[in-house]
């Protein structure tokens, strides 16, 4: 397997990553202290969360892949722009997650033999403290950013179907504002993220054999 069609293959694993993370995550109303507790102490609460994680590590090595592609044309440093862009939000929206998949678990398993410990206020402290709130949110708008700039290097280029990318930047642009929507609406935003990544794998493993014009570097003067 070439190195695209592994990209083409991480794009992919990702988008199996992003359905299962909200179809099995639990949903309870989190906003009481039973929900919260259904919720965060239910055995499919960190397995769902590390899909995510998982999903989000994959993007970046897919669209690196991608920049590989488009290699020496005009689309190339804009590729490697979302694919900077992409690793940077990523690096920012793990910790979060992290404190989200096992912090809140293991606070949550406690509570459910020592009903003094507030679940909802420590819950509250781990999601809403300013640093962890705001790494989190500038991540986001940086996978955001860099899945936009993804699909405007593809419809620039022409090499991938020039509709491939826009999926794959509605999902990640709509990944801020549908934390505040129902759970169904979280669910289909995680099938919209995940049909836009596997269109986007098929598109580049079916280009992992193609060949294409490299542009002619003409020698200067003298040389």
């Amino acid at each position: 397997m070439n190195r695209i069609r592994a990209g083409a293959a991480a794009l992919a694993a990702a988008a199996v990553m992003f359905v299962l993370y909200p179809a099995l995550r639990p949903w309870h109303d989190e906003s009481t202290a039973a929900g919260a507790l259904a919720s965060m102490s239910a055995s499919t609460w960190v397995p769902s969360h590390t899909f995510a994680m998982i999903g989000f590590i994959l993007v970046p090595l897919g669209l690196l892949a991608l920049a590989r592609t488009v290699a020496d044309t005009g689309s190339d440093r804009t590729l490697v722009a979302a694919f900077v862009t992409s690793t940077v939000g990523t690096g920012l929206v793990l910790p979060y997650y992290g404190a989200e998949a096992f912090g809140l678990h293991a606070i949550a398993r406690q509570a459910t033999t020592n009903p003094q410990i507030d679940l909802l206020a420590l819950a509250d402290q781990v999601r809403y403290h300013p640093i962890a709130a705001s790494t989190f949110g500038i991540g986001l708008a940086a996978l955001g950013v860099g899945a936009a700039l993804a699909a405007v290097a593809i419809w620039r280029d022409n090499l991938l179907p020039r509709l491939s990318g826009v999926p794959f930047a509605l999902g990640f642009l709509l990944f801020l504002p549908q934390f505040f929507t129902p759970p169904a609406v979280r669910i289909s935003h995680g099938v919209l993220i995940g049909a836009g990544l596997l269109w986007l794998a098929t598109a580049l493993w079916r280009t992992a054999g193609a060949t294409r014009p490299r542009p002619i570097r003409r020698a200067g003067p003298g040389h």
